[in-house]
C-alpha cells in the first residue's frame, strides 16, 4: 500500500470521492431519519431503510430514536423554551455552532421515551449500534486511511463535520432565522435557497413545517427538493413509497354551499388558502392603497403584506410596530388583518364543534361577500367552493 492508500486518487479525484460520500450522507439523513423515521412521510424497503441506518452509524454516529425523538419534540414545541434548537430561543449563534450539542443535551430518556415510538428495536440496534455508537466512525477511520492514505484523515475531517455543521446547525439555525417565505406557518421557519442540493432539499425549511407529513419539500415552481429526486428513483425500483404529497381539498367550480367538508377541506388546505389570501386579496388592495399615500409611508405597506397574515406571536418587537402604525392609519388594512385573523381562528380554535365551525365560516364569507372589497369577495366565493377529495 501506497503513502496514498489503495486508490490512490488525484486531488480532484479525491474531492469528487469526498462531495460523493457526503451526499450519501445528507440522503440518508433526509430520507432515512427526516421523512421516514421522524414523518412517516415515505415507506422503505427494508434493505434500503437498513442501508441508510449502517451508513449513518458509520459516518455520524447518529443514533435513530435519538435523533428521531429530537426531531418529533423540535416540531412539538417549535420556538418555545422546550425545543431543542430554537435560534429564536438560544440565539443564532449557538445552534449554529453548537447544534450537535444541543442534540447531545435533549436526549433525555424523557424525550426518547414520549417521542421516539417507532423506531428500530431490533438485534443490531440493541447489540451494535445503540451501545456502540462512536464505533461507526472510528471503524470509517480506518478504511478512510486504507483507501486514500493520508488524504483519509482530511476526508474523514470532513464527513465528521458535514452533518454537524449543516444539518444540526445550518438548517436548525439559518432554517428558523433568515430566509424567504412561502408560507405563514406558527414558527419562524424559513426557506434558505429554493434549490435544496447541497442538504438534501432540507434547505426548504419553510415547506417543511408548514407540510412537516409531506415526503416533498419544494412548492414553488422555481424550487428543487434533491431528497424528492432520489425518493422517485427509489420509488422507480420498487424502493420506496412515498406518501401524500397534496393536501386533502380541492375545489369543485360552481359549489356555494359550506358544509362541514368545506371547513376540513380550508384546515387541510390552511397554509395554501392564507397564502392565496395574501397573495389575491392583501397584496392589491396594498398596491392600491400605497399609491395614495405619502411617499414616507410607503415601505411600510410592502413590509404589511406578510405580517398582517402572520403568526401573531412570532412576529418581532420592529415588525410589531410596523404593523401597528400601518393598522391605525388604515380602516381598511385593519379590515383585512381582522378578517385573516378570524379565518385563521377556524382552525386554531380546537374548542368549537364541527357544526360551530360551518356557521362560523359561513358567516365569514357572507360578511366578506358584504364587505364591498372586490378582492375580499371573490376569494369568500373561493373559499366556498372547497371540498374533501381522498387522501393520494
Amino acid at each position: 500500500m501506497s503513502f496514498y492508500g489503495l486508490l490512490d486518487l488525484s486531488v480532484w479525484q479525491l474531492i469528487l470521492t469526498t462531495l460523493v460520500l457526503t451526499h450519501v450522507t445528507i440522503v440518508s439523513v433526509t430520507i432515512y431519519l427526516h421523512r421516514h423515521s421522524a414523518h412517516n412521510a415515505v415507506e422503505l424497503h427494508p434493505a434500503l431503510a437498513h442501508f441508510f441506518r449502517f451508513w449513518i452509524w458509520l459516518t455520524t454516529s447518529i443514533n435513530t430514536k435519538e435523533w428521531t425523538a429530537i426531531h418529533r419534540k423540535h416540531h412539538a414545541t417549535t420556538e418555545t423554551e422546550d425545543d431543542p434548537h430554537s435560534p429564536v430561543v438560544k440565539g443564532i449563534r449557538k445552534v449554529l455552532w453548537e447544534g450537535a450539542e444541543l442534540y447531545e443535551e435533549a436526549a433525555t430518556p424523557e424525550t426518547l421515551e414520549r417521542f421516539g415510538k417507532r423506531t428500530p428495536e431490533d438485534w443490531v440496534e440493541r447489540k451494535v449500534y445503540t451501545p456502540h455508537k462512536h464505533l461507526g466512525i472510528a471503524i470509517l477511520a480506518v478504511v478512510n486511511l486504507l483507501l486514500f492514505g493520508v488524504h483519509g484523515i482530511w476526508i474523514w475531517a470532513v464527513q465528521m463535520m458535514w452533518i454537524p455543521l449543516l444539518a444540526a446547525g445550518v438548517i436548525n439555525g439559518i432554517g428558523h432565522f433568515w430566509g424567504y417565505r412561502n408560507f405563514e406557518c406558527a414558527d419562524n421557519a424559513r426557506n434558505i435557497v429554493p434549490l435544496g442540493l447541497l442538504i438534501g432539499g432540507e434547505e426548504l425549511h419553510n415547506n417543511h413545517h408548514s407540510f412537516p407529513h409531506s415526503p416533498k419539500l419544494s412548492r414553488r415552481w422555481y424550487e428543487f427538493d434533491i431528497g424528492w429526486f432520489w425518493i422517485r428513483v427509489f420509488q422507480f425500483f420498487g424502493l420506496a413509497r412515498p406518501k401524500g404529497v397534496r393536501a386533502i381539498g380541492l375545489r369543485i367550480p360552481g359549489k356555494r354551499e359550506v358544509d362541514l367538508e368545506t371547513v376540513q377541506a380550508i384546515a387541510n388546505n390552511r397554509m395554501q388558502i392564507m397564502r392565496a389570501y395574501r397573495k389575491d386579496v392583501l397584496e392589491p388592495v396594498l398596491r392600491e392603497q400605497k399609491n395614495r399615500v405619502a411617499r414616507e409611508l410607503r415601505p411600510l405597506y410592502r413590509r404589511a403584506r406578510k405580517l398582517i397574515v402572520r403568526e401573531e406571536t412570532i412576529i418581532r418587537p420592529k415588525e410589531r410596530r410596523s404593523l401597528d402604525q400601518i393598522l391605525e392609519e388604515n380602516e381598511l388594512v385593519r379590515h383585512l388583518h381582522d378578517k385573516a385573523q378570524e379565518l385563521q381562528q377556524l382552525w386554531q380554535r380546537t374548542s368549537l364543534r364541527p357544526q360551530e365551525k360551518v356557521q362560523a365560516l359561513l358567516e365569514w364569507c357572507r360578511q366578506a361577500e358584504a364587505s364591498g372589497i372586490k378582492y375580499l369577495e371573490e376569494f369568500a366565493a373561493d373559499l366556498r367552493s372547497y371540498a374533501l377529495r381522498p387522501a393520494s
